[in-house]
């Protein structure tokens, strides 16, 4: 019987960082009194240009969280020690008790703010274990009042949404009394825009024109391993008419040997979360009969668990398919490993959007004061750009902060299009790029190079190019200056931020692997018809929310049998560049073979015909941000892919 526990938001420990980062301001919506300060950074983005179709009901209840500021530079610098290889304390790690009494708010902070919330009308009011939040529960006008915003609706777009609720948030910035405003960093829950999951299917392409009725388009099938199918008699394109047809979906048979994984090494001892945003019904069921149809160890509910933050499904589970991308692929690579399930809270009050996640990651780092429960965290999500509100950039930096410091390696997607989001190109977060995969019919990797896909449909018999139809997210952020680990490995060329900003800045991703869609993986999924038995079914599915998983699930295949965990990898990661332990991912040049260069996919999958090339960055392609696939450490797929054995080894090595 699976395991499910429950709790509430308020579990787990966290930081917030102090400083206000550049990207973010706003005019207020309110006129702040004498004894009122606005918050900088507080400002949401998105509400200058989007149109308010409605109010938030005064009665409508809300939990929000105050966030307190830490002792952000004393965390940073203990954070870097103890994850430094040859430190005085590496891998000393602070228990979360001792992280909350070395760095976090103090207790006299705690209870100011508790006591003006109260005083506010505020109710089941309350401080998390960390004292990183207090967190209280109003109607909209009182919260309005409190905060001197104006709670609105606004129009949803593709851009912009709260998934299946009404968009919420407030114009300006956030103001709190004169006498708090130097122990509050932000405040979460005002809006609920829902995070960007980074998953792609082949089916995700550009509009373009579809065949007419009755036209004759080419019957193009799936491959179960590159190359197994081709089809020919297409117009030219580097040099030949025959190409590759679109993968199927690698089995986790396929992507545990292109990846060189072992059935020694499967993670037995160690735990990997998995954050989500509500959870999926019977996931256990579904794993199962996945495991049983790629031919894996079939998982034990010994070994797997769920921890709900909130109302588990009855709100609706807005990562669906990326939970079970999540638990599927981590198994894949790391079979005796523990899974264990975290769902923010995904109801519409207060916690849908970034505070579910917060709270999450949190609950991973609180553990029961004495170890946070789980040393692996993949998160596949990312809140925004890094022109998102600073007091949110600012959170996320603390928790990082304090996983760091505590053993907690934090994995994140990098996105699935061009340039740099965040939390990923936080310098304590271990960003995850995307490759594009070639498995031989053996299970044997041909090729892997950076993920950038361009699109050109069949029409006229030619091919007409329609765009990126997805890339790895990376390349300079314009927040952060180069972290030490990088020195010397990211090339000087790749460090340079965008205008006129002196010195070297943090490049993203760090690590990388599989996440094209169209070299993807085969997802299993159970449907629930009505008055039926549940169904199963495997379809084809990509995106860096594949890739950050199959690193975490590594990661704990080398973890296995150590003394201590590995904690914050990209110091150790940045010494693997250049060496046997990764594959380093090579770019798509003319003298590689035609066959590497791109694949065909049928109406019958993508909607229309057409053509994928492979590593394909340039300056012709929108959004281009200078990322590019070299020899060596690149802004496409950090320092390589895990190789296996020789990563295993590599990693105990270096941090033993």
């Amino acid at each position: 019987m699976v395991r499910t526990r429950s709790a509430s938001a308020m579990i787990g420990v966290s930081a917030v960082v102090a400083m206000t980062l550049a990207g973010a301001n706003g005019v207020a919506s309110a006129a702040p009194g004498n004894a009122d300060t606005q918050l900088p950074g507080s400002a949401v983005s998105f509400t200058s240009h989007v149109k308010i179709v409605g109010s938030v009901s005064a009665s409508k209840r809300l939990s929000i969280q105050v966030w307190l500021r830490p002792r952000t530079a004393a965390a940073e610098r203990y954070a870097t020690a103890v994850s430094t290889p040859g430190s005085a304390v590496f891998h000393h790690y602070l228990t979360p008790a001792s992280y909350t009494a070395r760095f976090s708010a103090s207790r006299s902070e705690v209870r100011r703010v508790d006591s003006w919330l109260r005083g506010q009308g505020f109710t089941d009011v309350h401080a998390d274990a960390g004292r990183s939040y207090v967190r209280g529960t109003a109607p909209a006008s009182a919260i309005n009042r409190a905060f001197g915003i104006q709670l609105r609706l606004y129009r949803s777009s593709a851009a912009v949404n709260a998934g299946p609720y009404a968009l919420r948030a407030y114009g300006g910035s956030v103001s709190v009394p004169r006498s708090l405003a130097g122990s509050v960093i932000g405040v979460t829950g005002l809006d609920n825009a829902a995070p960007r999951l980074p998953l792609d299917r082949p089916a995700n392409v550009p509009a373009g024109r579809r065949p007419a009725a009755g036209a004759k388009v080419p019957a193009i099938p799936c491959s179960h391993y590159y190359g197994q199918h081709t089809v020919t008699g297409l117009p030219s394109q580097f040099g030949t008419t025959s190409f590759p047809t679109v993968n199927c979906g690698y089995s986790g048979t396929q992507i545990r040997s292109a990846y060189g994984a072992n059935l020694v090494n499967t993670g037995k001892g160690q735990t990997i979360a998995l954050v989500e945003l509500g959870l999926t019904q019977d996931m256990f069921l579904t794993l199962a009969d996945y495991a049983a149809a790629n031919h894996l160890p079939a998982p034990s509910s010994e070994r797997y668990a769920e921890l709900s933050l909130g109302e588990g499904t009855q709100c609706g589970d807005f990562f669906d398919i990326e939970e079970q991308l999540d638990v599927e692929s981590s198994y894949a690579v790391a079979p005796g490993a523990n899974q264990l399930v975290i769902g923010g809270d995904s109801c519409n009050s207060g916690d849908f959007g970034l505070q579910g996640l917060f709270d999450a990651d949190i609950a991973v780092l609180g553990g029961d004061g004495s170890h946070p429960i789980a040393t692996i965290a993949s998160n596949s999500w990312e809140g925004a750009d890094e022109s998102q509100p600073a007091f949110l950039t600012n959170i996320e930096h603390a928790y990082l902060v304090r996983a760091a410091a505590e053993g907690v390696g934090m994995y994140f997607s990098a996105g699935d299009g061009s340039g740099v989001e965040t939390p990923s190109s936080d310098p304590f977060a271990i960003a995850v790029g995307g490759t594009t995969l070639g498995i031989g019919q053996t299970g044997n990797r041909l090729f892997e190079t950076g993920w950038s896909t361009a699109l050109s449909q069949l029409a006229s018999n030619s091919w007409q190019l329609l765009g990126e139809q997805g890339a790895s997210g990376g390349g300079p952020s314009l927040l952060w200056k180069q972290p030490a680990y990088q020195k010397g490995v990211v090339p000087a060329a790749l460090a340079r931020a965008a205008g006129n900003r002196g010195g070297l800045v943090r490049s993203v991703p760090d690590i990388s692997a599989d996440a094209d869609p169209f070299t993807g993986f085969d997802l299993g999924v159970l449907s629930f018809p009505k008055n039926k038995p549940p169904k199963y079914s495997e379809s084809d599915i990509g995106g860096t929310s594949l890739a950050s998983p199959l690193v975490a699930g590594m990661v704990a295949a080398a973890q296995q049998g150590q003394k201590s965990s590995f904690g914050f990898l990209n110091p150790a990661f940045y010494k693997l560049a250049g060496t046997s332990a990764v594959n380093d991912t090579q770019p798509i040049t003319g003298a590689s073979p035609a066959q590497y260069h791109g694949i065909a996919c049928g109406a019958n999958l993508c909607g229309l015909t057409v053509l994928t090339t492979f590593d394909d960055q340039s300056y012709n392609m929108l959004g281009y941000t200078g990322q590019v696939t070299l020899k060596g450490y690149d802004n496409m797929t950090g320092v390589g892919t895990p190789n296996g054995q020789a990563f295993i080894t590599a990693l105990r090595t270096i941090v033993k």
